[in-house]
């Protein structure tokens, strides 16, 4: 620890020696351009790692609402299941029956649908 401390103390006296030397090769421009690379190289990987599977989700999402029909088995994001009954996409409405037996219905909004459960799936969960 202390010859750690005694070695930077000597390259702080190294430093004042050479009039400041190494401040003034900072100010070059060449050093700038070295300085915002990993800034760059932070925001490239924020991209691909962050933003670009969020825009696929998303599309996918909008391409499954695009693709909502009658009979589709859905579940919404507050985790009712039920089978659509009735698609009113101009008034952004989904009619989902959740009780066969009470035909009890409820209307949620497109984006209220979190995915299409296919029955591939649900023999697959059990």
């Amino acid at each position: 620890m202390l010859a750690g401390i005694c070695s930077f103390l000597l390259l702080l006296a190294d430093d004042a020696a050479n009039g400041g030397a190494a401040a003034q090769q900072q100010q070059q421009p060449g050093n700038i351009l070295t300085m915002l690379f990993p800034l760059v190289l932070i925001f490239v990987l924020f991209y691909f790692m962050m933003m670009r599977p969020e825009k696929r989700k998303q599309a996918e999402h909008k391409a499954l609402l695009e693709a909502l029909k009658k009979n589709d088995r859905v579940v919404t994001i507050g985790g009712i299941y039920g089978v659509v009954a009735n698609v009113q996409r101009e008034s952004d409405r989904v009619t989902i029956k959740v009780d066969e037996a009470n035909n009890t219905k409820i209307d949620v909004t497109f984006g209220a649908i979190a995915r299409v459960v296919s029955d591939q799936s649900e023999t697959e969960a059990k």
